[in-house]
């Protein structure tokens, strides 16, 4: 893991098959991310990254809302990831405000894939940075997101 002014980067391997790895990051979204971390108004329902380039990124409430995270930047299975951070450094959606989530998956054996994490362009969020890097490198934030990513790709 480090942080600088304008990244978070963390490293983690997992015990599955790269292509594995990768669904279980995307198409396994809403199996590992926690209810709690949303930005609409109702209960968590269901998080959703869509499967192409251009999709979108986003939360389905309780009450069948929608709220939007962010798109797809570049989906390119089983290697690599790109995600249009689109949230705000008061944690709403903001189609105008941009920083980068990159995931690279790479295999290390049959049955193991490192995973290599990026979130940049940190110095987006301003005189806020120190503090919204902090808050992702934090048990709340990718620190514990990618554990969480990590059990269920193994299980």
């Amino acid at each position: 893991m480090s942080i600088t002014e304008v990244a978070l980067r963390k490293t983690l391997t997992v015990n599955a098959p790269i292509d594995k790895a990768f669904r279980v990051f995307t198409e396994g979204f809403d199996t590992w991310w926690p209810r709690s971390h949303k930005i609409g108004n109702a209960d968590l329902k269901q998080a959703v990254i869509e499967g192409r380039e251009g999709g979108r990124w986003y939360e389905v409430g309780a009450d069948g809302s929608e709220c939007d995270w962010g798109r797809v930047l570049v989906w390119d299975p089983p290697a690599r990831l790109v995600l249009a951070w689109q949230i705000d450094g008061d944690w709403h959606y903001d189609p105008g405000f941009l920083t980068e989530v990159e995931v690279l998956f790479v295999a290390e054996g049959p049955d193991r894939t490192r995973v290599e994490f990026e979130h940049r362009d940190l110095d987006r969020f301003g005189e806020a940075k120190k503090e919204i890097a902090e808050a992702f490198d934090s048990e709340g934030g990718w620190t514990g997101l990618l554990a969480a990513y990590a059990q269920a790709a193994t299980a």
